[in-house]
């Protein structure tokens, strides 16, 4: 009976995953937990920069406007950001001041959800807290340790913002996590005393934010003061992944300690880069839509990236292993800017052809294939935007042979091809393996097209379908059944 009992016991306490607990609070033993399948599927979130940095909503082009108290705290005469808060805002006006202005008065998370569903979006990472310390929750750490209200529920919206969001983005089927610094610049017990910063202050604060809203993804940051034994991180993810209300489902990334990029934690990360060359360790790419993550107002609509090249991007990150984290910057009452709702729906309108190409898909062997087997010296994910890519569907090359890149991705039992740009009369595929019965399909045409397997070179004979009839814009996806692409050379 007793044995019966036991057995009981510890089979409740595997249904609950407490089996699963156990990491170490030390990386040898973190490192070792794997990222879990959602996000390795997933491949595309929105990020969202929002705070009271978002009142001001400014910074010099070419930097991040979200860091505009930090920026302008440099009170020097040349110094332009102090400049504009003088000459707007005036000398005693502190960033504090601010935060009244942070009213988000026509937010609503509802219509941010049903945006972020439409474009495509799998998963929402807003900034709970950003380095300057406000808390989107109502964060009773941040008020304490300021002195003052310091959180959205205190002044400004006096709402959750966190919760709102979280109960929206859900309810749309779409993972929430959210985004948090580590460190805050002018926290006074930051300035005077790191170690019990740390324990006094951050430690608490990112226990209270995991537990109110259990996030699929923490996108953690700042952490580049100190070594990740002075954040005590071990012990934090320790008790994130053992412990938490979100310790099956949480990925992390690999901002931990000043050490820890591309080292230590969960998925790679990049920004404003060109990402990783392949699948070898999971990785995300993050950038806003122009320079900045935040709002800045400075820029005009030609520092956006067009939404084909938001598109190209998605497709190259995601050949090469790897998932787009695309930024907006909401405005201080919450409205997303309508030039990047219009952004996020034209991706959105490509994927609801094409997201079978994309979501759930693997490295497959080689990110990228040019007709003449080379690739040109560059840098991975520039290529696609500079390198000479028809521009119109229909516009095809003088001998009606494709000569531009084509993009890699499979699942099992199948192989896409991604074209940048329409192929012309023929898509030629080199250093493919493909049945020579595959029902070779174009994505959003019904039926299959003419496909001819010689050796190692697959042609596909393109449909006449002329510009209007294209099912899509900027990129077209071909499903091989049973297709191999060889290993890359």
């Amino acid at each position: 009976m007793r044995m019966r009992l036991l057995l009981a016991i510890l089979g409740a306490l595997c249904a609950g995953g407490v089996a699963g607990a156990g990491y170490e609070a030390k990386w040898e033993s973190l490192d070792k937990r794997p990222t879990p399948e959602w996000f390795l599927d997933a491949k595309f979130g929105v990020f969202i920069h929002w705070g009271v940095y978002s009142v001001p909503a400014w910074g010099k082009v070419g930097e991040y406007a979200e860091w505009y108290w930090q920026k302008m705290s440099n009170k020097k005469p040349e110094n332009v950001w102090w400049q504009f808060h003088r000459r707007n805002y005036g000398e005693d006006f502190d960033y504090k001041d601010f935060a009244p202005r942070f009213t988000a008065e026509l937010f609503d998370a509802a219509q941010w959800a049903s945006l972020f569903k439409r474009a495509g979006v799998r998963y929402v990472v807003p900034t709970s807290k950003h380095h300057e310390g406000f808390c989107l929750w109502p964060s009773a750490e941040a008020s304490r340790a300021w002195g003052r209200p310091w959180n959205a529920a205190e002044i400004g919206p006096m709402r959750d913002l966190m919760d709102e969001l979280a109960k929206a983005t859900r309810a749309e089927g779409l993972k929430f996590g959210f985004y948090y610094s580590l460190y805050e610049w002018f926290n006074p017990l930051w300035l005077s005393d790191k170690p019990r910063y740390v324990s006094e202050h951050m430690f608490p604060q990112f226990k209270d934010v995991v537990t109110r809203y259990k996030p699929a993804i923490i996108f953690s940051d700042g952490e580049w003061d100190l070594p990740s034994k002075e954040w005590k991180s071990e012990e934090l993810l320790a008790w994130l992944f053992n412990e938490s209300p979100c310790k099956d489902e949480v990925v992390i990334n690999d901002r931990w300690g000043k050490e820890c990029r591309h080292k230590h934690g969960g998925y790679w990360t990049t920004e404003y880069a060109a990402g990783l060359k392949d699948a070898s360790h999971p990785w995300e790419e993050s950038r806003g839509m122009a320079f900045s993550y935040g709002l800045n107002r400075a820029e005009r609509v030609g520092d956006y990236k067009t939404g084909r090249e938001f598109i190209l991007t998605l497709v190259d990150l995601v050949s090469r292993g790897g998932n787009l984290l695309l930024d907006i910057g909401p405005a201080a009452d919450g409205t997303i800017p309508p030039l990047m709702e219009q952004r996020l729906l034209e991706i959105g309108d490509w994927l609801k052809v094409n997201g079978e190409a994309i979501y759930g898909t693997r490295f497959a062997g080689r990110a990228c294939q040019w007709t003449d087997g080379k690739l040109p010296e560059q840098k991975f994910g520039e290529y696609m935007i500079k390198y000479n890519l028809m521009d119109q569907v229909g516009q095809a090359p003088k001998d009606g042979v494709a000569v531009k890149q084509v993009f890699f991705t499979k699942k099992p039992g199948a192989l896409y091809a991604i074209t940048a740009g329409w192929p012309g009369k023929r898509l030629v595929l080199r250093d493919i393996k493909a049945p020579g019965d595959a029902a070779v399909t174009m994505l959003g045409i019904d039926g299959a097209l003419k496909a001819k397997s010689d050796g190692a070179t697959l042609t596909i004979t393109m449909p006449d379908l002329g510009p209007e009839g294209a099912p899509c814009r900027h990129a077209f996806a071909f499903k091989i059944p049973g297709g191999e692409v060889a290993a890359e050379k």
